[in-house]
């Protein structure tokens, strides 16, 4: 292959670069696959072929989950290539492309079946964003909440005030959750509903749902994970065991259904006595345009039916552009003063490492 990169090469050398400072080993590894891909044609045919999301850097992505599942299963040799505690940073080159090359001939179906699936991180830590943005829609509805989220994945984030959250400068949740949430929060506290925060009902949709109840789908979800990042595959295993009971007592399951016919459906009509909340987080960009303008037209069809009985919020966590963080904004419709206009409330790391609150304060 000569000349210009292929689209293929180009997206791994991105995401290489992307990695390189939070994930240092993924970098390594997706460099070595590039470098392999660059000199087997057949793979990098197989490979060019697997991606149809609308995101190229999605396919190293998809590849690097592939490998870590593997990992996760315990299966040679690319177990060994674990990084436990950052040892296999010093793994050889050569370790890494014998074990890219086996994953390869050695466990194709796995591998295949993993290259299908679009990346799908289901990050909980974004629950501390989330958070006080639904604490700013019951603020100013003085209503209980109706939770809908497109893309929701395992639903981890349908349960976010569940969780601990302990930012410094402000704390919320139960002592006792299982999870505690913490970020680099800047700016005052976000403003507080003065009855406490009720969540009337959860529901969510995505194109892949994520069963807890099974125990293969968890490590699906975890290889998405990059190995090395330990806190997030802890908060993610401690998330996904108390979803998976609060899912079970409560009756609350992640349909399989295209967001524009779940947003059809729950907004049919207003719901009297609840503000309802369509709430989204880092999925806006795998979606199409044509669902995109969906989603939109029957959101704000729905807003203009929106009244102060029955007010509804459009609360967004997502990239305003690639390779920026994520914004939290908020769209309120039926709520005193609040006809729809876009609010900014926060801006944020990706993964909400940090928070910037630029909305009201208590």
């Amino acid at each position: 292959m000569n000349g210009a990169p292929s689209p293929l090469l180009a997206a791994f050398d991105r995401q290489v670069a992307w990695c390189r400072e939070p994930a240092p080993f993924t970098a390594r590894v997706l460099r070595r696959s590039r470098d392999w891909l660059a000199s087997d044609a057949a793979a990098h045919s197989a490979l060019s072929a697997v991606a149809d999301d609308p995101l190229a850097a999605a396919v190293p992505l998809r590849w690097a989950a592939a490998l870590h599942h593997l990992a996760l299963r315990g299966l040679d040799p690319w177990a060994a290539q674990w990084p436990p505690a950052g040892a296999g940073l010093a793994a050889t080159d050569a370790a890494l492309d014998g074990a890219i090359r086996a994953a390869w001939t050695r466990q194709p179906a796995l591998v295949h079946a993993a290259l299908a699936l679009p990346p799908q991180t289901n990050e909980v830590q974004r629950s501390a964003a989330l958070l006080p943005g639904l604490l700013h829609v019951a603020a100013a509805t003085g209503l209980p909440l109706v939770l809908l989220e497109i893309g929701a994945s395992a639903g981890l984030n349908l349960w976010c005030e569940r969780w601990r959250h302990d930012h410094g400068v402000w704390q919320w949740g139960p002592t006792g959750s299982p999870l505690t949430l913490r970020a680099d929060w800047s700016g005052p506290p976000p403003a507080v509903a003065a009855a406490p925060l009720q969540i009337r009902r959860r529901a969510g949709c995505d194109a892949h749902p994520v069963d807890l109840a099974q125990p293969d789908e968890g490590l699906r979800l975890a290889s998405f994970i990059w190995p090395e990042q330990r806190e997030r595959l802890a908060r993610l295993h401690a998330a996904r065991t108390a979803a998976a009971l609060w899912q079970a007592q409560e009756g609350v399951a992640v349909e399989a259904l295209s967001a524009a016919a779940f947003v059809g459906r729950e907004l049919r009509q207003p719901q009297p006595g609840v503000a309802t909340v369509l709430m989204h987080s880092v999925v806006w960009q795998y979606i199409d345009a044509d669902e995109q303008a969906a989603i939109t037209r029957c959101t704000e069809a729905a807003g203009r039916c929106a009244h102060a009985a029955a007010p509804l919020a459009w609360l967004r966590l997502e990239p305003p552009a690639p390779d920026l963080g994520v914004q939290l904004v908020c769209r309120l419709w039926g709520a005193a003063g609040a006809a729809g206009e876009e609010r900014l409330l926060a801006r944020a790391h990706p993964h909400v490492a940090h928070i910037e609150w630029l909305g009201p304060a208590a």
